[in-house]
């Protein structure tokens, strides 16, 4: 445990919860919903994708519960995978984690705080090029992106109770403030949105012949990966209080409460918002959900409702607020499963050292390090299609793990609907992967490819 040190238990119920929502919570539900609408002829088919993403969300993650109250261990899916399967197929997750999966999001969620933060402060550009080598670009928006790892990295290497405090507090203010944005979208607005939904004809059209499955799934790659990262919760097993009681509740409430926000969310939107709008459009209005500025349609809705530039200026301090704590969730839960596998010999040694604050410090800054270098790359936008493909393939063999786990046991799990609940999950995110992998073969092959770099590495320390 590096200096016979030991990890603390020092999350709740309450901490749990949090940590799952605000990971969860960051920049997307500000932001993909145009994407899904340019990708769908009617306005009911971007509550049916934030739909399905929920449910396939709260599925996968009450399945996950099953696996956390038999194995309540550090490093979560890791652990689940590496018993169930074998060591490779844990050091595959973990590989893939490390090096894409958890660093790729945080890179992403800090720069999109940055980005966020330039609607305040104008300077915070990105066409402003500070320094070029390569791939690398230094801009005054990658800079500000690497200050927030590296100061959450900090901030959380000073122990696990600095971290809950920062998670639990934003996570709050992050729920309040999709409530606000509800609130708001449904019953002080005027809903110029939803007269022009319901006239622009049937909410929820059909799609083209042949063509519904090919549209559908690349319109949820946005909503599921807004949805992700609950599993961040496993990886911090040994500090949740009664962890075999813990995460399998805050797992099934912090995902079912982000899940239906996200959807009211939605249909707030429709209700300010257009669906359908032109990208020359003179206002938000004229735009609509499609071509909202920069994508950015929260900050559009609420430009409509608090006027203009008031508006707009509120809801980037709220995405703020949203991506800094998402950040922190992301930092906080990676580093244990880096952690783990340093245990297990899969990682350098030096991994498992725990600091005077009870935590692995060592891969705290490893983990930074290489988040900032991803944000220098400047292929953030990218990451959203390599880190879904990813997960899915991992969500699918861990929740297929629940038979083999109960095969092995002789025991039905209990409480989570099984089988029905899994058996309808993996065919529904099977579908989706091989959707994928036919309609985004660039980002999804390659992402398979990321996780195929983990061999030779894996083949090398077997031999060693």
């Amino acid at each position: 445990m590096g200096e016979g040190r030991e990890f603390q238990a020092r999350l709740g119920v309450v901490d749990a919860v949090a940590l799952v929502a605000g990971s969860m919570i960051g920049s997307g539900i500000f932001i993909v919903s145009a994407d899904i609408a340019r990708r769908l002829p009617a306005p009911g088919w971007l509550l049916v994708v934030w739909g399905l993403a929920g449910v396939v969300t709260v599925a996968g993650a009450v399945s996950y519960g099953g696996l956390a109250a038999a194995m309540p261990r550090v490093g979560g899916q890791y652990v689940y995978l590496t018993e169930l399967y074998g060591p490779l197929s844990g050091f595959l997750f973990g590989w893939t984690l490390v090096l894409v999966i958890q660093t790729g999001t945080i890179a992403a969620v800090a720069v999109a705080f940055a980005t966020f933060a330039g609607t305040l402060w104008p300077a915070l550009s990105n066409a402003t090029t500070l320094a070029a080598l390569g791939p690398v670009v230094v801009t005054p928006v990658t800079l500000v992106a690497i200050a927030v790892i590296l100061v959450l990295t900090a901030l959380n290497a000073r122990g696990v109770e600095s971290g809950r405090r920062i998670q639990t507090s934003l996570t709050v203010l992050k729920v309040a403030t999709l409530l606000g944005v509800i609130a708001l979208g449904l019953l002080l607005a005027e809903g110029p949105g939803r007269a022009a939904n319901l006239a622009a004809g049937p909410f929820v059209t059909g799609l083209p012949s042949g063509t519904a499955l090919g549209r559908l799934a690349p319109a949820m790659v946005g909503a599921l990966f807004s949805s992700t990262a609950w599993a961040n919760l496993t990886f911090t097993a040994a500090e949740v209080r009664e962890p075999a009681r813990t995460i399998p509740r805050a797992l099934a409430l912090g995902t079912t409460l982000v899940c239906t926000l996200y959807l009211l969310t939605n249909v707030a939107y429709l209700n300010v918002l257009p669906l359908a709008g032109s990208p020359d459009g003179s206002d938000a209005l004229a735009r609509g959900i499609q071509h909202a500025t920069a994508d950015r349609v929260g900050t559009a809705v609420m430009g409509v409702l608090a006027g203009g530039p008031a508006g707009a200026a509120l809801m980037a301090v709220a995405v703020m607020v949203s991506t800094f704590g998402c950040v922190n969730g992301l930092v906080l839960a990676g580093a244990r499963v880096a952690w783990a596998m340093a245990s297990a010999g899969q990682l350098p040694s030096a991994l498992t050292r725990l600091n005077a604050r009870h935590v692995p410090g060592v891969a705290l800054w490893l983990q930074g390090l290489w988040a900032s270098a991803l944000a220098l790359s400047g292929r953030y936008g990218d990451l959203l299609d390599y880190v879904v493909i990813a997960e899915l393939l991992f969500y699918l063999l861990t929740v297929a793990g629940l038979f083999r786990l109960a095969r092995a046991t002789g025991e039905r799990p209990r409480g989570i609907a099984y089988p029905y609940l899994q058996l309808a999950y993996l065919a529904a995110v099977a579908v989706l992967v091989i959707d994928l992998l036919m309609a985004k073969p660039t980002y999804t092959w390659g992402s398979l490819t990321v996780v195929a770099t983990g061999l030779p590495v894996y083949a090398l320390l077997a031999r060693r």
